[in-house]
């Protein structure tokens, strides 16, 4: 066997460790997924109410405050981190398939851009800037839709014959 530093000509013990650590990442991102579906923050409108809270609707099913600025912090600071890492080491597994070049460039670089927009955003979004629900929730989106392609990608090339 033939070693060419691609990650479908790994030895069979390394992919099958790469792939368990690829679900149980996907595990991971689609748990937060569901805790966003679970605050309601999956339109324009829940997003605001998620951080500018809704204390001003009486009809409303579950009251929100708005969030303070350490907590507003807080959450900016560990999910910008975190999920950084998730990306980083996902697209170092996306940096050695044998996609073409420029859709692995994408696959690697764009998730850091959505991660700018979408919490960026979401601190913008807090200070008043109540248009960037909207960038919010696109960057949101494609920053999910580029993990999964990544995710499946990489999965596939794992058990691609050499």
């Amino acid at each position: 066997m033939q070693l060419n530093g691609l990650i479908h000509t790994f030895p069979k013990h390394v992919k099958l460790f790469v792939a368990a650590f690829v679900i149980v990442l996907s595990i991971g991102y689609m748990t937060g997924l569901l805790f966003v579906g679970q605050t309601e923050a999956t339109t324009p409108d829940g997003i605001v109410e998620n951080y500018l809270g809704n204390e001003d609707k009486a009809d409303a099913k579950v009251m929100k405050f708005e969030k303070g600025e350490r907590e507003m912090l807080t959450i900016l600071h560990t999910h910008v981190l975190s999920i950084s890492f998730i990306f980083f080491f996902l697209g170092g597994l996306i940096s050695i398939t044998s996609l073409p070049r420029k859709l692995k460039a994408f696959l690697m670089i764009e998730p850091f851009i959505s991660i700018i927009l979408t919490f960026g955003g979401i601190y913008l979004l807090w200070k008043g800037m109540l248009w960037m629900k909207y960038v919010v929730l696109i960057s949101g989106i494609v920053m999910t839709a580029v993990f999964v392609i990544g995710a499946v990608a990489v999965l596939i090339q794992l058990f691609k014959k050499q």
